[in-house]
């Protein structure tokens, strides 16, 4: 019975959260230095017309906006079986070398091989973020005391920075630094359905595994030696989420470039909403990380309109002071 009106208040609280998702959406349609009506969407969306705003719409707005929910989605949930696996409050995909890892990656394949095509660009990107993610896993444990959170974050920032500096070295020497930065600036600009078609099956099979997966991460994220009991298979089960991370945070960056604090703001807001158990912080991360990833790139292309103000400068305004505000708590979760 208790257990049904959990479900039934999730339910509740899901289809707010959806509401305020749609709303975003529509206003990110709307909203731009281009003079566009709800009935413009509305035509662009549902007839076959063509015309300057129509096509606007079409090739410009909405593939960036799917790239946004996309891109959202995907860190808001990277971050939070970052968190439950690890039991770091402060993991985040940009925190801990992944984003990193993939700009590196990119960076040196732009260098040696400039003529690989996109889908070559999403693998290199998976497999710097892994490369990342292994260094910086290594380093914290190195020392005696296993994971703590402050090791492992101060870990995160001296593997970023050196992947980062590693990343700019090469674009300098390569004089490819125009066409890094504009990669990885961070920002949906530029984005084509041509993209989307090839990352969004990473994206949408990363999220349905991790949703397949949340009982089992709930109960890793209370005690490994209970799931143990449970007769969880623990090792495989990590194997699988840290797979599924990859395809995330890689994924995120072959579309959008480096992006951080998203995975560890969003966690901490689904959980202040519907509790400790990742059944439901998995599916409320996804649309909460959607609809603030939204609302900053619409933000992005309308406060300083027609030029744009990069998406990964307003989600870093918000997300250091959250990560302050965390820091300050001493790692314990809001």
């Amino acid at each position: 019975m208790e257990e049904n009106q959990r479900l039934t208040k999730f339910i509740y609280k899901l289809l707010v959260a959806m509401i305020a998702f749609i709303g975003m959406f529509i206003l990110a349609m709307v909203l731009g230095a281009a003079d566009i009506s709800p009935k413009d969407v509305w035509l662009a969306l549902t007839t076959n017309e063509i015309g300057d705003k129509i096509l606007i719409i079409r090739e410009i707005r909405l593939p960036r906006e799917i790239a946004a929910v996309l891109v959202g989605a995907a860190l808001a949930v990277a971050g939070a079986i970052m968190q439950g696996m690890t039991k770091n409050p402060l993991a985040d995909p940009g925190l801990l070398g992944l984003t990193a890892g993939a700009n590196a990656a990119l960076a040196i394949t732009m260098a040696f091989f400039s003529s690989i095509n996109y889908f070559g660009i999403v693998i290199v990107c998976f497999i710097g973020s892994a490369i990342g993610a292994i260094f910086v896993f290594g380093v914290s444990s190195i020392k005696k005391g296993g994971f703590t959170p402050l090791r492992i974050v101060l870990a995160g920032a001296a593997i970023s920075t050196f992947l980062n500096a590693l990343a700019e070295g090469i674009a300098i020497y390569y004089k490819i630094s125009k066409e890094v930065s504009m990669w990885t600036a961070g920002g949906m600009m530029g984005t084509s359905w041509r993209q989307l078609q090839i990352i969004a099956p990473f994206i949408v099979i990363g999220i349905l595994t991790a949703l397949f997966l949340s009982k089992q991460l709930t109960i890793l994220s209370l005690s490994e030696e209970v799931a143990l009991g449970l007769g969880q298979r623990t090792t495989l089960i990590k194997v699988i989420l840290f797979i599924v991370i990859i395809l995330l945070a890689g994924s995120s960056v072959a579309l959008v470039g480096n992006m951080v604090f998203v995975g560890l703001m969003i966690p901490h807001l689904a959980r202040v909403i519907v509790g400790s158990d990742y059944r439901f912080i998995i599916p409320m991360s996804a649309i909460l990380g959607a609809t603030l990833m939204v609302f900053a790139d619409t933000l992005g292309r309308t406060i300083n309109a027609p030029y744009e103000t990069p998406v990964a400068a307003i989600v870093a305004m918000m997300g250091l002071p959250f990560f302050l505000f965390i820091v300050h708590k001493g790692g314990k979760t809001i």
